[in-house]
């Protein structure tokens, strides 16, 4: 059983989009845990009208932030197989059986991306090169460039990363299972690119590019990160 993992707020321009790309590639049995960040446009409605079975939906009572958010969703995941997802890229065809297959070999893969404008007109053919995408602990706990947009995992996974840290400031989701993967398991790298990945003056992420932390900011950030790593 797949379950795909979409953390929602204020997401109804392109949520059809996306969830049209990913129905087509689930099975009956598969499943969309939808968590709402207390959205205040009509996200919800919006997806509801789909009327698919296959899609749940959580809304949160008050914003929790999108690392939270995203837990939530991990929290409601019943699938041996999990997917992360954002709620403004558009999946590519056969992204799920390429990335099953990936997490044959380890226990979490993440695959490259084109990365696209609002109107998905394309800005550059591959992530991974465009940020030096590589494997290895030490290099993604100095300067990820993993994106959760990009991850899938086995559910072995979470025995190790549940709870997230506390403190998401500090610690970010995607980080977070970065830096799991790499210390307690194994990470695959899928080079071709499966979703097309949306920038826009909305999103929540980075998206990788450079981080406006202070020096401190980022110390911080690695020590508190590191602190609670090595207590799992």
């Amino acid at each position: 059983m797949i379950t795909v993992c979409l953390a929602t707020y204020n997401g109804e321009k392109y949520i059809i989009e996306q969830l049209n790309s990913i129905l087509s590639q689930l099975d009956i049995n598969d499943e969309i845990i939808i968590s709402d960040d207390h959205s205040k446009d009509n996200t919800v409605d919006v997806i509801r009208r789909l009327n698919d079975n296959r899609i749940k939906i959580f809304k949160n009572e008050k914003g929790q932030g999108y690392s939270k958010n995203f837990e939530n969703a991990i929290n409601k995941a019943s699938g041996d197989i999990i997917f992360i997802c954002d709620q403004d890229d558009v999946w590519l065809d056969y992204k799920v059986q390429i990335m099953v297959e990936a997490l044959s070999t380890a226990p979490l893969a993440i695959h490259n991306a084109l990365i696209v404008d609002g109107e998905l007109n394309l800005l550059n053919e591959s992530h991974f090169d465009l940020y030096n995408v590589e494997k290895g602990f030490f290099k993604n706990f100095l300067k990820t460039r993993y994106i959760g947009a990009c991850m899938a995992f086995r559910r072995e996974i979470l025995d190790k990363a549940l709870p997230f840290p506390k403190n998401q400031k500090l610690c970010a989701y995607d980080y977070w299972l970065t830096l799991i993967a790499e210390y307690y398991y194994k990470v695959e790298l899928v080079r071709q690119p499966l979703i097309k990945y949306r920038r826009h003056f909305n999103n929540a992420s980075t998206g990788g590019t450079k981080s406006n932390n202070s020096l401190m900011k980022k110390i911080s950030m690695r020590l508190y990160s590191l602190y609670h790593l090595l207590k799992r």
